[in-house]
């Protein structure tokens, strides 16, 4: 069968940035941030109608609902659409947003099979999961043998069995539509870019060059990051939730401004909770918030009018987080609701063991593998390549550091010390204890011992959030640090992406060793990779590439048009200023 590419691609512009745009549009928001809003709104409005759908044993032709009502609130919404549209700032940030997911997608075109240290299995569970709720599977069924329904929240797998029926329900769409979510995450670490440059004092007008380059610097830190592209091109939901994540702090950050506009609370919690119900790694980053909220409101604690917008953001966030939970609880009871996640399931039974496990997960989540002693039976194989890609997998992928970048984390950290002086005490306050807060409970709550690191299991919204603030610091960089950053990148590119693809694809193999049995091709790498093989074929699932059937000669030439067009603009608006 073929691939519906244009069809699917149309069809997921128009819902997910028109189905929220009636209430986007009224809200009193810059039109970067009304765009922001449009698209999460949208996602979270999928997500309730597909529940509603499933819920109440509705045809799956109900989702066909979906983009007539995006073109109508679209169409009916027209003139402040077209303000929007006209602003040269949005331009901006839509078109680069294009080129990070279409960057996205032209390696998705190379992946034959999934290849990358432990990962496996989680492909396959969500696909499985969309495909339970579009298609209401038993409620006793179980995923990769071991995990129940309520072990995993819904919210994604919602979404993207709503595509699936309005396109083809099929393993090819499925990670295309994986793909195309997970881009969305641009968004608010594009406007979270431009609030930390203006925090700065740094009076930019959201159509000068100043602006737009800082948006194409973003681009390309997202499109040489390792940790960011294999993310993005793995099925599954983190990627996803990590946009309501920093959706949701850009919202917590504008409630906390002067003059916040009344939409940022509510839209705030309701984002943090979407994120909650698309991933529970968002928990780390829902007890941060909360902490701060009560943290910087605390002296306005007599006042009525804070009470009241607290009521309303537990309101919001309890709405949204009900929607699963009562549910879930009335089907699977507290028991199977809040006690089925791996977080649960792995813990130790004696509480100074599992103290024990979290600080030993935390030095291994810092500290890079090559630089301790440690067991690397994971990745053995007879593939040379294959474990070379493994051990740079493993150290952008797992390494809190590395997985800025190579030169990038001491850049980001060298910029926070230099940013300390003119940042007031409550903003030092609070980044400081966000940070800490998410990265000890992102690690503790993973409750098993990780010997090689923990941050593709919580962190990733954090490690996209410090590219932001590298891209808002990237004018006050001397041209030295610039160019020792462009040379770490490049290396991060070869390392941790082309052969990382490279792998993924099986190039390296029909290129150096050509003429060899697939199955020894397939089995000289490490068991991980060849049981993801080996599980596409036993299931009959024809992945994106097999689909797309593009030449790799014409995937690597749009790759780096798409790379050439943000770094040319970088440059022009460089020589603009």
């Amino acid at each position: 069968m073929s691939l519906d590419l244009p069809v699917c691609v149309a069809l997921f512009l128009l819902t997910v940035f028109g189905l929220g745009w009636p209430l986007a549009a009224r809200l009193a928001l810059s039109p970067p941030e009304q765009m922001l809003a449009s698209a999460g709104l949208s996602v979270l409005g999928i997500f309730l109608f597909g529940w509603i759908v499933y819920l109440g044993g509705l045809p799956a032709d109900a989702f066909w609902l979906l983009p007539i009502l995006a073109a109508v609130g679209l169409f009916s919404h027209l003139g402040e659409f077209g303000t929007v549209a006209r602003d040269p700032a949005t331009r901006t940030l839509f078109a680069l947003y294009l080129i990070v997911t279409l960057w996205c997608v032209g390696w998705l075109g190379t992946v034959s099979t999934y290849a990358g240290g432990g990962w496996s299995g989680d492909w396959f569970e969500h696909w499985e999961r969309s495909r339970f709720f579009l298609e209401r599977w038993p409620l006793d069924r179980t995923f990769l043998i071991i995990y129940p329904v309520p072990a995993r929240p819904p919210l994604i797998n919602v979404v993207t069995g709503a595509f699936l029926h309005l396109t083809r329900v099929d393993f090819a769409h499925y990670q295309l539509l994986s793909t195309l979510l997970a881009g969305l995450v641009f968004l608010p670490a594009a406007v979270l870019a431009q609030a930390f440059r203006r925090r700065q004092g740094a009076a930019i007008p959201r159509d000068s060059a100043g602006d737009n380059r800082l948006l194409a610097v973003l681009a390309v830190l997202f499109m040489l990051n390792p940790l960011f592209v294999q993310n993005a091109t793995f099925a599954w939901t983190k990627l996803p939730s990590a946009f309501f994540v920093l959706a949701a702090l850009y919202f917590f950050l504008r409630a906390h401004a002067p003059q916040p506009p009344r939409s940022a609370t509510p839209l705030c919690a309701g984002f943090l909770a979407a994120a909650f119900l698309a991933h529970f790694s968002a928990g780390p980053y829902l007890a941060a918030l909360a902490v701060a909220w009560i943290s910087l409101g605390w002296r306005r604690r007599r006042e009525s009018a804070w009470w009241r917008e607290t009521g309303l953001a537990v309101l919001v966030g309890g709405a949204v987080l009900a929607t699963w939970f009562a549910w879930s609880l009335r089907t699977f009871g507290s028991g199977g609701t809040l006690l089925s996640n791996t977080s649960v399931t792995a813990l130790d039974s004696s509480p100074a063991a599992q103290l024990w496990r979290v600080l030993l997960n935390l030095r291994d989540t810092l500290v890079p593998h090559f630089l301790r002693p440690l067991d690397t039976s994971l990745i053995a194989q007879r593939s040379p390549w294959g474990w070379w890609h493994d051990w740079f997998f493993q150290a952008y992928q797992l390494n809190l550091p590395l997985a800025f970048g190579s030169v990038a984390w001491f850049v980001i950290l060298r910029e926070c010390w230099r940013a300390g002086p003119t940042t007031t005490t409550v903003a030092r306050r609070f980044w400081a204890g966000f940070v800490v807060i998410v990265v000890l409970l992102g690690v503790a709550t993973h409750g098993a011992r990780d010997t090689w690191g923990l941050v593709h299991i919580c962190l990733q919204p954090l490690v996209l959030l410090g590219l932001a603030f590298l891209a808002a610091r990237w004018t006050d960089l001397e041209r030295g640090w610039r160019l020792v950053l462009v040379a770490g990148a490049t290396v991060d590119f070869v390392l941790g992406i082309a052969l990382h693809f490279a792998v993924q694809n099986f190039a390296l193999d029909r290129w150096l060793t050509p003429g060899r049995d697939v199955r020894d091709v397939v089995t000289s790498y490490n068991a991980v990779t060849a049981g993801n093989t080996f599980a596409l074929a036993q299931n009959d699932l024809d992945t994106f590439s097999v689909r797309l059937n593009a030449p790799p000669v014409l995937i690597v030439a749009v790759l780096a048009a798409a790379l050439a067009l943000v770094v040319l603009r970088t440059r022009a608006t460089a020589r603009s200023r």
